[in-house]
């Protein structure tokens, strides 16, 4: 456990330590402010106490960022040769991929984390104040964070897979975009109607939106949890392989 938060420790000291951690936060701070109270069917014009434009707007961000935080953690790695040292170390695979993912996942907890402001702004302005659907909201939130944390996991994936840290970016926010979107779009297909609901179902963009409605339901945990478990155990492998080669 000491190994895992030693590396845990070190990815988020690295991304703090360069200014890609705070271009990041502030691109998804900014850029959520915007949707939340200055673009079309804002707060402000719709007089309507939710948060759906940034539920909205999140995924899409998280899409191209979350990537953008993994991208470095292994092909960088590879890159420098610090594979190997990290090798020679004792350290099982299993701890340097699980300090790396959980590293991403806290990353994509705190930019989250300042969007509360909003909450508590629309939770004031209600009228009544606190006339809002907290459930929902709620809900909402968890489905953006296992959206992060799936993203994180496929980032990894990515990332082990070339040396370069731009090619590990494109690759990784394709793999998290079809994941989100292929789905979805493959059911839309005249020839594949018949299998729809299961086509959909495969998708992220389903279980997003079924979180996100304020029903916690296992199904859609379960779903997430096979993604990031499926992930991660591809990453395990390729950095097993490479080790054997």
């Amino acid at each position: 456990m000491n190994s895992v938060f030693t590396i845990f420790r070190k990815e988020v000291g690295s991304f703090f330590n360069s200014l890609i951690g705070y271009v990041f936060l502030g691109v998804f701070l900014v850029s959520t402010g915007l949707f939340v109270w200055v673009f079309e069917y804002n707060i402000l014009e719709t007089r309507r106490a939710e948060l759906d434009s940034l539920f909205f707007i999140g995924p899409y961000l998280f899409l191209f960022m979350v990537p953008a935080i993994t991208m470095r953690a292994f092909s960088e790695e590879k890159k420098q040769g610090t594979m190997e040292l990290l090798a020679t170390k004792p350290l099982t695979h299993w701890q340097i991929i699980g300090g790396k993912y959980l590293a991403a996942v806290f990353l994509v907890l705190v930019t989250l984390l300042p969007t509360l402001v909003y909450l508590l702004t629309v939770w004031r302005l209600g009228q009544p104040v606190g006339n809002l659907d907290l459930g929902a909201t709620i809900g909402a939130y968890l489905g953006l964070f296992f959206l992060g944390a799936v993203f994180a996991s496929i980032g990894l994936f990515a990332s082990v897979l070339v040396e370069e840290q731009f090619v590990a970016w494109v690759l990784g926010a394709f793999i998290c975009f079809a994941f989100f979107f292929a789905f979805e779009l493959l059911a839309g297909l005249p020839g594949l109607r018949a299998i729809n609901p299961f086509l959909i179902k495969l998708g992220l963009m389903e279980h997003y939106a079924s979180i996100s409605r304020g029903v916690i339901d296992t199904r859609d945990a379960l779903y997430f949890l096979s993604v990031i478990t499926m992930a991660l155990f591809s990453t395990h492998y390729l950095l097993t392989r490479e080790q054997k080669r």
